[in-house]
């Protein structure tokens, strides 16, 4: 499923960030977790490539925590600061705040040895839609500062928020890069709710999401969705859980609709596990 999704504001936001990338000194790049490789966004790499960067594998608290070791590991054998949070608990923050303050170091240090004071450091925070930055700036600044939302694109303009007395951080848009070829990355952004919805149909998504559980996940099938014989059909497994939860249309008819999106969003929320896609 190719993906076309690039709504007229990211063209601004992709602007506004290259205008302001000279303002700061670090560029925290979000992930998602769960499918950090397929979140990479090459456009934003290249804009902040000048940069010290710092990849962020953000919602680690739904992805299965060895593969996200492996993911880091794989990371930082090309050379790339990573680090992994839960920007809803804060688990992982002094792992972020400790990468971010050895990037600076060297600036730092020279800024010190010329006799001039060390200002706080300025950090942009840049992703893709939905990848959770406004939430990760609340935790880091301890409390509600930006406006965060469920739905891709949320957040607005450019805003600078003070974190503690040594760190500025600087909030952007989410930005997609205009067309995603690649089938199954396609299918990937989709389920994690990073595109929006006019950009898939609900229903490709998951029985896209069943292939992987039926692949990868059989014990999610059978504990947590309930289905012993894993071995059908996508739409045969979708159809049983429409049942078994109830979801009819006047007459008796299934209603795979209101199924297709109950699953998205129970896999979105963590309901069927710490599950990771790459």
């Amino acid at each position: 499923m190719a993906i076309n999704w690039y709504p007229g504001h990211m063209v601004k936001a992709k602007r506004e960030i290259q205008q302001n990338i000279k303002l700061v000194d670090i560029v925290a790049i979000l992930l998602d977790a769960r499918a950090p490789f397929s979140c990479r966004n090459q456009d934003l790499e290249n804009i902040s490539s000048r940069k010290k960067m710092l990849f962020v594998l953000n919602k680690m608290d739904l992805a299965d925590p060895k593969t996200t070791d492996q993911y880091l590991t794989r990371l930082r054998r090309h050379g790339i600061t990573a680090a992994a949070m839960d920007s809803t608990s804060g688990k992982g923050l002094n792992e972020v705040l400790k990468a971010l303050k050895a990037l600076y170091e060297p600036q730092a240090q020279m800024l010190q040895s010329k006799g001039r004071r060390v200002r706080p450091m300025r950090v942009m925070v840049v992703g893709v839609p939905n990848i959770g930055k406004s939430t990760f700036l609340n935790c880091l600044v301890g409390k509600k500062m930006a406006v965060t939302g469920a739905k891709p694109g949320i957040t607005r303009g450019k805003q600078w928020v003070r974190v503690r007395e040594d760190i500025e951080l600087m909030d952007t848009p989410g930005l997609m890069w205009p067309k995603v070829e690649n089938e199954e990355q396609g299918l990937k952004l989709a389920l994690l709710g990073i595109v929006g919805e006019n950009a898939y149909q609900e229903e490709e998504v998951a029985l896209y999401l069943l292939e992987v559980l039926k692949a990868r996940f059989p014990d999610t099938l059978r504990d947590t969705l309930k289905i012993q014989d894993g071995d059908r059909t996508a739409i045969e497994l979708l159809e049983q859980i429409a049942r078994q939860r109830g979801h009819l249309l006047k007459g008796g008819q299934l209603d795979l609709g209101k199924t297709c999106a109950a699953l998205l969003q129970d896999f979105r929320k963590g309901r069927l596990g710490r599950l990771s896609l790459d």
